[in-house]
C-alpha cells in the first residue's frame, strides 16, 4: 500500500484551515490522502470477511463507504440544497453499479478469464435495484399526472414511498444475512490456499471504522473544494453533483472492489458495488426524506429530474443483464464503463435549464 501518501492527510487539513482559498491545492491533497486510506479500508474489509463471510463483509464495507455521502447530504439538507443532494444520490447509484462494478469486472477479467458468483444472490440484488428505479420513476409520473394538486401531495407521497423502501431494505437484510445467507457467503475465500485471516476481528473493525472516519473527513474537505475547482473548468452544478462529487465520494468502494476482483473474490466485489447502490437508493435516500422533515427548511421529496430518472433506469437495466448469468468477463466491464462514460458526457453537455427539478 502507498502508506507514504498518508502525509497528505495533515497537509489537506492544514491547507483547509490555513489557505482556504487554494481550492486546487486542497483538491489535490485530499485526493492523494484518500488513496492510502481507501487501501486500508479495502484491506480491513477483506480481513473482516474472513471472520464474517463475504455477505456481511460487503455489507459493512458498503455501509462505511456510504458514510461520507450521508454526512455530506445531511449538511446540504440543512442549507436547503435539495437539487445538490438528489444529484449526488443519483451519481452514487449509477457510479457504483456502472463505474465501480465496471472497473472491478474489467480488472478482474483481465487477470482471470471467467469469474463466477452466485446467480440467485446477484439476481436478488438486481431486482432490488429495479425496485429502486421504480420508486424514482413513479413520483415523477405522479407529478405529471396529478395536475394542480400534485405539489400539495408530493411531500406525503415521498414520505410514504420512503417507508416502503426502508421496509424493503430491512427485509433484504433478513434475506441476505439470515434466511438465505449461503447465497452471499462466497466460495473463493474458503477455497483459496492461505486465505486465513491475519488480523483479529477487533483490529479489522477498528481499522475499518478509523479509515472510514478519515475518508469522511477528507471527502468533506475535497467536496468543499471540488465545486470551486470544477466551476473554473465550466462544469455545471448537475455534472458536479452527479459525476464529480459521486466519483470522489465513492473512492473507497472503487479501490476495494477492484482489488478484491483481481484476487478473484467477485462475490465480495459485487456485494460492495451493488450493495452500495442499494443502500443509497433504499436506505440513504428515504432516510434523508424523513430527516428533512426535522432539519431542513422544508421537506425533501423524491421528485428527481427526468435526466436522473432515465440514467438510473438504464444503469439498473444493463446491470441486471450482466448479473443474470452468474459469471463475468472483462468485456462486460468495458460495457458498463462505456455506459457510464456516455452518461457522463450527456450530463456534461446538459445545460442547467435541462436539469431543473420536475417538482420545483
Amino acid at each position: 500500500m502507498l502508506n507514504w501518501l498518508l502525509i497528505f492527510v495533515p497537509v489537506a487539513v492544514g491547507l483547509e484551515f490555513l489557505m482556504p482559498a487554494a481550492h486546487t491545492l486542497i483538491f489535490i491533497a485530499a485526493c492523494l490522502a484518500i488513496v492510502p486510506l481507501a487501501g486500508w479500508l479495502g484491506h480491513a474489509t477483506e480481513e473482516l470477511a474472513h471472520h464474517t463471510g463475504e455477505g456481511v463483509g460487503g455489507l459493512l464495507n458498503a455501509t462505511f463507504g456510504n458514510a461520507a455521502e450521508l454526512i455530506i447530504a445531511i449538511m446540504a439538507l440543512r442549507q436547503g440544497l435539495y437539487d445538490v443532494v438528489k444529484a449526488s444520490l443519483t451519481g452514487s447509484i449509477i457510479g457504483n453499479i456502472l463505474l465501480v462494478l465496471g472497473a472491478a469486472v474489467l480488472a478482474g477479467g483481465l487477470k482471470h478469464k471467467r469469474q463466477k458468483f452466485n446467480v440467485t444472490g446477484a439476481r436478488a440484488q438486481a431486482t432490488l435495484l429495479t425496485l429502486s428505479a421504480i420508486a424514482l420513476i413513479m413520483p415523477a409520473a405522479f407529478h405529471s399526472l396529478a395536475g394542480p394538486d400534485a405539489l400539495v401531495r408530493e411531500d406525503r407521497l415521498s414520505l410514504a414511498i420512503s417507508f416502503v423502501l426502508l421496509a424493503a431494505y430491512g427485509l433484504h437484510l433478513v434475506f441476505s444475512l439470515g434466511t438465505h445467507k449461503q447465497l452471499f457467503a462466497g466460495e473463493c475465500a474458503h477455497s483459496t490456499p492461505g486465505a486465513a485471516a491475519v488480523w483479529s476481528l477487533k483490529r479489522s473493525v477498528l481499522t475499518l471504522a478509523g479509515a472510514t472516519l478519515l475518508i469522511v473527513w477528507m471527502s468533506e474537505i475535497l467536496v468543499g473544494s471540488v465545486q470551486e475547482a470544477a466551476a473554473a473548468f465550466g462544469m455545471t452544478s448537475v455534472f458536479i453533483g452527479v459525476i464529480v462529487v459521486a466519483v470522489v465520494g465513492n473512492a473507497a468502494e472503487h479501490s476495494t472492489a477492484v482489488m478484491l476482483a483481481m484476487k478473484n473474490r467477485m462475490e465480495l466485489s459485487m456485494g460492495i458495488a451493488i450493495g452500495s447502490s442499494l443502500q443509497i437508493a433504499l436506505l440513504v435516500a428515504p432516510l434523508l426524506v424523513i430527516v428533512s422533515h426535522f432539519i431542513g427548511p422544508r421537506p425533501m421529496d423524491l421528485m428527481f429530474t427526468p435526466a436522473e430518472v432515465v440514467a438510473i433506469f438504464l444503469a439498473v437495466l444493463i446491470t441486471g443483464q450482466i448479473a443474470s448469468d452468474g459469471e463475468s468477463n472483462w468485456i462486460e466491464g468495458v460495457q458498463l464503463l462505456a455506459v457510464y462514460l456516455i452518461m457522463a458526457i450527456v450530463f456534461y453537455f446538459l445545460p442547467e435549464s435541462g436539469a431543473v427539478s420536475v417538482a420545483h
